[in-house]
């Protein structure tokens, strides 16, 4: 893994993580924020709202774009805590640290960020930290911002049959503006996809309770994939889900969540991503894609 200090989106203080395929940007200026991650020369898989980048400072919540930490379940104010001040870096053995001041809710963040040295792979450590006198219940929730123009998979659990299989097998959480019979969505057997489109403003979201533990989002011949892990035993957010994706005219989030926590003072929670980037996966537009082209890659990488 290869550090360097750069400048990056009007930021001067960015550090690139590299290998001979992929890097990965994170500014130090703000945050904790992964800016950038991507083949070496090629796109952003990740938005950037251009009006946001290189700003500093202020009490305004602003949506740069990227990969951020946030707690859920969403509340005002307490998840829109803006991340506008400057965070620490340590370089550690095979992996960085990005640490956030102590937030005025009483949490602190942190991000380990951890590059494969020879292939496509990055690991990020999501951490909460309870810097308060009081105990917080909430759970880390991980939220990578994608660019425009692609299509978001993720599983539906294992299917079986009536009546040999009664008991239910996984949440599927809507919001008051989910629309089901919108045209972005697709819900089939095995997988559900949602499209982003520029020309529709209206945003949609789901969760789900993915047990395969994985997901994915596909744009022009790439596919963004982050595997996470589903406890049965755990309680969740947001209804009981551990998956979550949201879109609007701008961009779409491929999110995950741990499991919901009090943690104690002193105490902290922890979530972690595997994230794989792959070459030639063209968008799915059926099942038969998703099984022809992309289960194949996600089968590469939990076995």
């Amino acid at each position: 893994m290869n550090l360097e200090k750069v400048e990056y989106g009007g930021w001067p203080n960015c550090y690139r993580l590299s290998n001979d395929e992929i890097e990965l940007i994170a500014t130090t200026d703000v945050g904790p924020r992964l800016i950038r991650f991507g083949f070496i020369g090629g796109a952003n898989e990740f938005k950037e709202f251009k009006d946001a980048l290189g700003k500093t400072g202020g009490d305004e919540w602003r949506s740069y774009g990227g990969h951020r930490l946030w707690h859920a379940p969403e509340e005002e104010p307490r998840t829109y805590v803006p991340d506008n001040a400057p965070v620490e870096l340590e370089e550690h053995d095979g992996f960085i640290r990005l640490r956030s001041p102590r937030e005025a809710n009483g949490l602190q963040k942190e991000l380990d960020v951890s590059l494969d040295s020879a292939s496509a792979h990055v690991r990020i450590v999501h951490r909460l930290i309870n810097r308060s006198p009081w105990t917080i219940e909430c759970a880390p929730w991980a939220l990578s911002v994608m660019t425009t123009g692609g299509t978001c998979i993720f599983p539906l659990p294992p299917r079986g049959g009536h009546p040999e299989h009664l008991a239910p097998a996984s949440s599927l959480t809507l919001w008051k503006f989910t629309d089901m019979s919108d045209a972005r969505w697709t819900w089939g057997h095995k997988y559900i996809m949602l499209r982003q489109d520029q020309n529709d403003d209206s945003p949609q979201k789901v969760g789900a309770s993915v047990v395969d533990g994985w997901a994915g989002y596909a744009n022009e011949g790439r596919l963004f994939l982050k595997t996470f892990t589903h406890d049965a035993s755990a309680r969740y957010a947001d209804m009981g889900v551990n998956f979550e994706t949201f879109t609007n005219e701008s961009m779409l989030e491929v999110e995950t969540l741990g499991p919901l926590q009090s943690i104690a003072p002193g105490q902290s929670a922890e979530h972690v991503e595997e994230w794989f980037l792959f070459r030639d996966v063209p968008v799915p537009q059926s099942e038969a894609d998703i099984d022809r082209d992309i289960l194949p890659r996600v089968q590469s990488v939990l076995s």
